[in-house]
């Protein structure tokens, strides 16, 4: 763990600390946005499962609005045209997650931290945890670890874990604790962490 501290540190001395200091005041901003624009982050989580996250913002940024209005059939066709991997289902789960998108609101401003990922995961199409989590954090919540590849391979290489064979409920909440107890020692966030860390692994500082 010291290794990666180390590394943490002298980024957090660096120019990369300014990219994430604004990146995570991007993040907060949600807090104040109407509900379509937490729903439009909301999609974008969908797509990024499986797929890449530059991948998604490329989506996001063209159809934008038409995640709340875009019939099922005509998002299956944008994402084709756009060359996601998976159109039809994930058209499928962001047009039934319409339903949610008040109940979503109201979630948001009443759950305790502690509930909200519980909810969205059992409540919300094509989220599982690390999506919600991955959603969470885009939108100004930076109490959970979004445990991606990128994350498990760095986490790995520096025998914090052995890398596991499934990522269940249960596999996805011990590496958290991991995470919790690196974030401590470096007095970040886990949203802040996962920006360093993601910088370490891929050389890059996107949402």
């Amino acid at each position: 763990m010291q290794n990666l501290i180390k590394q943490i540190e002298l980024h957090k001395k660096s120019k990369i600390n300014s990219l994430i200091t604004k990146r995570l005041k991007e993040f907060k901003s949600f807090r104040k946005k109407h509900i379509n624009e937490i729903f439009n982050e909301l999609c974008f989580c969908v797509l990024t499962a499986n797929y890449s996250a530059e991948g998604g913002i490329n989506i996001q940024t063209k159809i934008n609005e038409g995640f709340s209005c875009l019939t099922q059939e005509d998002l299956t066709n944008e994402f084709k045209k756009y060359g996601y991997r998976f159109p039809k289902i994930r058209a499928e789960y962001i047009c039934s997650n319409r339903d949610k998108k008040n109940e979503l609101n109201k979630i948001l401003n009443t759950k305790k931290r502690e509930e909200l990922r519980e909810w969205i995961v059992k409540n919300i199409k094509g989220l599982g945890y690390k999506e919600a989590s991955h959603f969470l954090r885009n939108i100004g919540y930076f109490d959970y670890a979004i445990i991606d590849f990128h994350i498990i391979n760095l986490l790995v290489k520096n025998n914090l874990i052995k890398k596991p064979k499934t990522l269940t409920k249960n596999k996805y909440l011990e590496i958290e604790n991991i995470l919790k107890k690196l974030a401590r020692e470096l007095n970040l966030s886990l949203g802040e962490l996962d920006l360093y860390l993601w910088y370490i692994e891929t050389g890059k500082v996107l949402k």
